[in-house]
């Protein structure tokens, strides 16, 4: 077996701790998180609201610091990781320049580190194809569904060719339909970039369908209760939610997640 050193790890905490001071005296909101996300991996967090998910991921991403433990991305620190650009972001409010046209929210990360105008827009139009939206580069953020301004999210949060993909509940706010229709899209995407992913949810399924690991949390303290191998043996497609290896794996995350079997409706 090959031992992964901290340069082939898209993200590795070692007890990670997180405390907030309040008026009412500290909130210790994450304590030991130990957590590897290999090169490639599609990590879900998932537990009680809460439970520091949404914390865990602004620590990755550079957003807040640590009160205790070890975090690297590839190998260096969040703060560098974030100068490289070495990940994109994206979270449940598309968060589009509403005056800019789709292609150029695309273009937004491509512009801040000065991409040459041929590259940056032959990029944008290769994203723009990856996510089924090339008719609709010209158009802007009020002329899309919710559904497409999260695909120009997802376009954006690919845009410098990222090596990690950090996501908080992008589907959240989207009905049912159109957030399976992303996921699809999603797992279709993370397989052509090779890019890691850590995303976070309050959907198992939606979890399930995604991951190769789902990762369970319990309440504040947030604290890693549970690991759950849910790497599909088929193709991730609207077969895989039907098969007794999904709800399965369903079942499994689901009683991770409650501490205790789940009663099924015939032992009732």
């Amino acid at each position: 077996m090959t031992t992964q050193t901290a340069t082939d790890l898209a993200v590795r905490a070692t007890g990670v701790g997180k405390v907030f001071p309040s008026a009412g005296g500290e909130v210790n909101a994450l304590t030991g998180v130990d957590l590897t996300v290999a090169a490639g991996e599609f990590v879900s967090l998932i537990g009680p609201s809460g439970c520091g998910k949404s914390t865990l991921l602004r620590l990755i991403a550079d957003l807040d610091s640590p009160t205790g433990g070890e975090l690297t991305l590839y190998g260096k620190s969040a703060r560098q990781a974030r100068l490289d650009q070495d990940y994109g972001i994206a979270f449940q409010q598309a968060a589009l320049l509403p005056w800019l046209t789709v292609a150029a929210n695309i273009a937004l990360p491509l512009d801040l580190h000065k991409w040459p105008r041929a590259r940056r827009d032959a990029r944008v139009a290769e994203l723009a194809e990856l996510v089924g939206l090339t008719d609709f580069v010209g158009r802007y953020p009020d002329q899309l569904s919710g559904g497409m301004q999260q695909r120009v999210a997802i376009a954006r949060s690919l845009a410098a060719q990222p090596k990690l993909l950090l996501m908080d509940e992008p589907f959240g706010a989207l009905d049912e339909m159109t957030r399976e229709r992303l996921q699809s899209e999603l797992a279709r995407i993370a397989a052509e970039t090779g890019a890691a992913v850590v995303f976070v949810t309050h959907s198992i399924p939606e979890a399930v369908f995604l991951s190769d690991r789902v990762v369970v949390m319990s309440p504040r303290p947030g604290r890693i209760t549970h690991v759950v191998d849910t790497r599909p043996d088929r193709e991730r497609d609207d077969d895989l939610r039907e098969s007794p290896e999904f709800f399965a794996r369903v079942t499994a995350v689901r009683e991770a997640l409650h501490g205790a079997p789940v009663q099924r409706a015939n032992e009732r």
